[in-house]
């Protein structure tokens, strides 16, 4: 299934109202370490689907959404359960420590 791509208008629906855990990962276009990121964040809403959905939102093009948690730098990976922030992360990982950092918050 891979991530998802939402928008502002659709954030409520596919993050805060999920019926399991969303990473939620704030990205740019020109960012480097967004697109050196995005392959691990593919594989891993592939291989954790069945306990966290992965989900990408363009903080330039939907920055009241960034703005409203905090995000300043990119990326920032933000893990929410039950409509909650439970934890974040900015700043570009490898894909063992992305995974090991959604596991500790599930």
């Amino acid at each position: 299934m891979g991530t998802i791509t939402t928008s502002e208008a659709a954030f409520e629906a596919d993050v805060l109202k999920s019926d399991k855990p969303v990473v939620v990962d704030f990205f740019t276009t020109w960012c480097g370490p967004c697109k050196m990121i995005a392959p691990a964040l593919e594989e891993l809403a592939d291989e954790m689907a069945d306990r966290v959905s992965i989900v990408k939102i363009d903080a330039d093009e939907h920055l009241d959404v960034a703005t409203k948690y905090g995000v300043r730098g990119f990326p920032t990976m933000i893990l929410f359960k039950n409509g909650e922030v439970a934890q974040t992360q900015p700043g570009a990982m490898p894909k063992s420590q992305i995974k090991a950092w959604i596991e500790r918050g599930l």
